[in-house]
């Protein structure tokens, strides 16, 4: 087996997860999946490798149903929604795709079902009947997100048919008790239904062998073990089509109302966005497929892991003419301010609003996300640490050496680089740990350790900074100007080295530092030559590359988040409607206006307050479980609403002649249902 560490490729497919097109893109996505994928794309082409670097929308599956009957519109008009905005949201934040394609283009469509075909005409797929939860109201087959019902391990009312995320098990619609469509509300019934299935247990030698024997030292532990878990616990056939009227259409005769299961589809949109890419290009699109030239990596989220590393490639081994990933580098889950990213509970930071936000600082994003890469456990993003890192880091290091440097170089000498004059130790030291640092980025970079990589770009910017602080050419200049042009031409050398290595991680900043030096262009190679500015080039005037970032700007994120968690809380009491009920139940309550006489809390007790009504038909005791809401003084003179030909019964010894009508808040406080101070007491409510 070739070592593919050691292994020059003629060319490289590099793909990014295609992100869901059922909502915006948010910094958990950006961190797992899209700013480490971006910054290894643009080291290798600053390599000069030929890199085509694919992504797109993944526009089928039951979720986009889901939103499209909560929205009341078409799937179609779901994705198209959010594949504008985050198509746009990608190219402004400078994630450098070759191609944002999607799922729902023809070209997908042609290019999955050709796929689908080829491994059918071989007779791999296997056919089989089972039994599937049908809705009669709805006459449709059921996708297991489109039933819910109680967890028979939690007890969560609110389970879907795959997943509790109560407790996270994953579950089979059959699992749980008491299911429901979501559809009608009714109970689903077993139908009969048939399906294919791609025969993963066929394969199980072949993926040991490729991946427990092949990667054991190169693929990252997490996503090494997750699959050796897979394998070793013994793989099982995987449906590869579901009963829908959204998606890519069985090539089959006979199959109307069936489409290929997403899980299938999804993954071979990076083959069909290649071929959109090539056919725009003009060139041919099977190498970057197809060729053992070819390095295939796959920047995925750990809950990727398995469809892109066992089922996506068993997929291409039952084909039969693709290349297999070399490298699949899955990152684990960022979470935020120490709570899990959701989209249900708006409980994230958005692209798209971030960038309108924090206009211009799109490398702020970029270097905290990849500082608190996710690589190998979960990890937290806090917007006080993003101010911190931008204001004690980015702006007080970087841009502080950069700013400083080319202050004095167009103070002192017009903007032009200084002749230097003999380099003492302290400029070999600085030169020599500066020829260091960009081995050690490619070295990082190479193995996938993007938080290792910017720590030594970093560490470019802290030498340069302390370089320039501990020499202090400001306080030498009137007697030693000699020193003093060594000193900036030390510095300056560092900054041109400083926009060659910032590239792949701050695109935005170092070509803004690259405009200010005068640097036209530059290859990584140029990070490890010798001077990039030669004496007598001119410089620009400088700008600041980074600027203070306020505790205003970040208290208007921390309270857009607050009152997303009081949003979640209200919508959280919200409880689900009961039971109907016809207008002839409804018409035997007596609802009635009353006025509170007199209040006493009831003795031995937490909860529960003894009240004397007035009905304006009569007198009575009512006992209601206030006691903790309400001090017992307050409450004479009170207008309530009255439940009154509620049966009486005995509550502490205490027989109660009705209940006053609640409200409970989100914060579990009770509030008085209140029919106005202007009705007398006695008056119907119907």
């Amino acid at each position: 087996m070739t070592n593919n560490k050691t292994k020059e490729f003629k060319r490289y497919t590099v793909t990014s997860a295609l992100p869901y097109a059922n909502g915006p893109i948010h910094i958990g996505h950006l961190a797992g999946v899209y700013v480490p994928s971006d910054i290894y794309v643009r080291y290798l082409r600053m390599k000069q490798k030929d890199v085509a670097f694919i992504c797109g929308s993944d526009e089928h599956g039951v979720p986009i149903t889901i939103k499209a009957r909560q929205e009341g519109i078409t799937p179609q008009q779901v994705v198209d929604k959010y594949h504008k905005i985050n198509k746009e949201a990608f190219k402004n934040f400078g994630i450098s795709f070759d191609i944002y394609s999607r799922t729902s283009a023809p070209i997908h469509h042609e290019t999955a079902s050709q796929i689908f075909r080829a491994i059918y005409d071989k007779g791999i797929l296997a056919e089989s009947d089972s039994e599937q939860y049908y809705d009669e109201k709805e006459q449709q087959f059921l996708a297991d997100r489109y039933i819910t019902g109680t967890c028979p391990h939690c007890n969560n009312e609110k389970a879907y048919g795959d997943q509790c995320e109560s407790c996270g098990t994953s579950l089979s619609p059959t699992d749980l008790i008491n299911p429901k469509s979501v559809l009608s509300g009714n109970k689903p019934v077993l139908k009969k239904t048939k399906h294919w299935y791609l025969p993963l247990d066929k394969y199980e030698e072949k993926l040991r062998k490729w991946i427990l024997e092949g990667h054991k030292n190169d693929w990252k532990t997490n996503v090494y073990g997750q699959c050796k878990s897979w394998i070793d616990m013994g793989l099982q056939p995987r449906a590869v089509t579901r009963d829908l009227d959204w998606g890519v259409k069985v090539p089959v005769e006979n199959t109307e109302g069936k489409v290929l299961y997403v899980w299938f589809d999804a993954p071979i949109g990076y083959i069909s966005a290649t071929r959109e890419w090539a056919q725009e290009k003009g060139t041919d699109w099977m190498p970057y497929w197809k060729s053992d030239e070819t390095k295939l990596v796959h920047f995925i989220g750990k809950d990727n892991i398995v469809f892109h590393c066992i089922i996506f490639p068993v997929i291409l081994m039952a084909e039969g003419s693709y290349i297999l990933p070399d490298n699949v580098p899955g990152n684990e889950f960022l979470n935020l301010e120490g709570d899990k990213i959701s989209t249900s509970r708006n409980w994230a930071v958005w692209l798209h609003e971030y960038l309108n936000d924090f206009p211009q600082k799109q490398d702020v994003l970029r270097y905290v996300l990849c500082v608190n890469a996710p690589e190998t456990k979960d990890n937290d993003f806090s917007w006080k640490d993003f101010q911190a890192r931008n204001n004690n880091e980015l702006l007080a290091i970087f841009g502080n050496f950069v700013n400083r440097t080319l202050v004095l170089t167009h103070k002192y000498f017009n903007g032009n680089v200084p002749k230097p004059a003999d380099f003492t130790k302290e400029d070999n030291d600085a030169l020599a740990k500066l020829s260091e640092i960009p081995e050690k980025i490619e070295a990082a970079l190479e193995n996938y350790k993007f938080r290792e990589a910017i720590n030594e770009m970093m560490n470019m910017a802290r030498l340069g900074n302390k370089y320039l602080t501990d020499q202090e050419p400001w306080k030498i200049f009137k007697e030693d100007e000699e020193r003093v042009k060594t000193i900036l031409y030390v510095s300056l050398q560092i900054c041109a080295k400083l926009a060659v290595v910032s590239t792949p991680f701050l695109p935005f900043t170092a070509d803004k530092l690259a405009k200010i030096l005068n640097l036209e262009s530059f290859l990584w190679e140029d990070s490890k030559a010798g001077a990039l500015l030669r004496s007598g080039h001119s410089i620009n005037k400088p700008q600041l590359l980074f600027e203070k970032i306020e505790d205003k700007e970040i208290q208007m994120q921390l309270d857009k988040l607050h009152k997303a968690k009081e949003d979640n809380k209200v919508a959280n009491n919200i409880q689900a409607l009961k039971p109907e009920i016809s207008f002839e139940e409804f018409q035997k309550m007596d609802i009635r206006t009353a006025t509170v006489l007199s209040a006493e809390k009831v003795a031995k007790t937490k909860k529960l307050m003894k009240l004397e009504l007035d009905t304006g038909i009569d007198k009575r005791i009512v006992v209601s479980g206030i006691a903790e809401h309400y001090e017992a003084e307050s409450l004479a003179g009170k207008k309530v609403v009255l439940l009154a030909n509620l049966k009486p019964r005995t509550i502490k010894g205490i027989e109660s002649h009705g209940m006053i009508l609640m409200a409970e808040g989100s914060d579990g406080r009770l509030h008085f249902v209140s029919a106005g101070n202007e009705l007398e007491n006695g008056f119907l409510i119907s």
